[in-house]
């Protein structure tokens, strides 16, 4: 018979593990330099995506600027939390270069719904496997929401963060960028 003391140690210990693992997953730390992203960059340049509107966005569009990819979902507490300082440095440094676009898995009336709700103010694109393939090809080895890649003006991938991205570790990693 398992005594009762060490099956409460275990669950304890198991639900303990269970916190770091998702502190991890759903909160990047803030490293003094990012890490480097496996990124196979003419794959993800080379790739569209359908709008809100159903109109097909190719992502080299948007080469030329630094641009920010966020794969999100409006299920997702973390992206939630990190879409409203998204907004705000879209805002501020727009006119500067800076170009958001949230690659969105979910259904579309949902992530309408949502960004209209919120006032995104950067173009939302859909998809649904082919944008967890390209979130892969962005170096999101884990699958996990969100996921953000930061490119410089040349297209080349800067930093891949997984988890809530602050306002405040955004802005110190575009700010020298521009």
């Amino acid at each position: 018979m398992i005594d009762k003391k060490l099956l409460l140690f275990a669950a304890a210990l198991a639900l303990a593990g269970a916190g770091v693992v998702a502190q991890r997953f759903f909160h990047s730390p803030a490293p003094e330099a990012p890490a480097p992203v496996e990124l196979r960059s003419a794959q993800f340049w080379e790739a569209s995506l359908p709008d809100l509107a159903g109109r097909q966005q190719p992502l080299t569009q948007w080469l030329g600027k630094v641009v920010v990819v966020n794969f999100w979902a409006p299920w997702c507490p973390p992206c939630r939390e990190e879409i409203p300082g998204f907004i705000a440095l879209q805002e501020q440094f727009g006119k500067q270069g800076l170009q958001f676009v949230g690659v969105a898995l979910d259904e579309h009336d949902k992530v309408a719904a949502y960004a209209d709700g919120e006032g995104m103010n950067y173009p939302i694109l859909l998809g649904g496997a082919e944008a967890v393939d390209l979130g892969r090809i962005a170096g999101n080895r884990l699958g996990g929401l969100p996921y953000t890649v930061v490119f410089d003006r040349k297209g080349n991938a800067i930093a891949g963060l997984t988890g809530a991205v602050s306002r405040e570790r955004m802005e110190a990693l575009i700010k020298p960028l521009l």
